[in-house]
């Protein structure tokens, strides 16, 4: 029985080491018009842009910061998968590409998605602890989208 384990382990390890050779493309584009960004679109205070960079950039633009677990596979595998998603979603990268009437339905998702703590996600946060939000920061997000709601009304 212990040959036996010892063997599924081995072959395991074999496995794991095998796979950290396959590495898809990171789902990043630094070459953009920094210009449709949704930081430049709107005149925002830093500190609200700030915590959109925090809390929402890395899933939901054209800029992820990936740490040194993301380039570990099968985690590799899964946070690609959740980037790709998340920007076909929303990329703040590509805001200004969106329909005026696009933006407005965004920008009320966004608000929705945050006050009720849906964004950012809870598996997220636990790898990233600048990234989740605090009652004041929830109330400064919302409060600013808002105001940005009211330019469409």
């Amino acid at each position: 029985m212990r040959q036996i384990l010892k063997r599924i382990l081995v072959f395991a390890l074999f496995i794991f080491i095998a796979i950290q050779f396959y590495q898809p493309a990171f789902n990043t584009d630094k070459g953009e018009a920094v210009t449709k960004d949704f930081t430049k679109v709107y005149k925002m205070p830093a500190d609200v842009k700030t915590l959109f960079q925090n809390s929402c950039y890395d899933c939901h633009s054209n800029n992820t910061n990936y740490a040194w677990y993301d380039y570990i596979q099968p985690a590799r595998i899964l946070v690609e998968d959740h980037i790709k998603n998340a920007k076909n979603d929303l990329n703040f990268s590509e805001w200004d590409t969106y329909s005026n009437r696009k933006q407005e339905r965004l920008l009320n998702s966004i608000k929705e998605q945050i006050v009720n703590r849906k964004m950012p996600l809870s598996s997220y946060t636990v790898m990233h602890r600048k990234a989740k939000l605090n009652d004041d920061e929830i109330k400064t997000i919302a409060d600013w989208l808002n105001a940005q709601n009211k330019v469409y009304e």
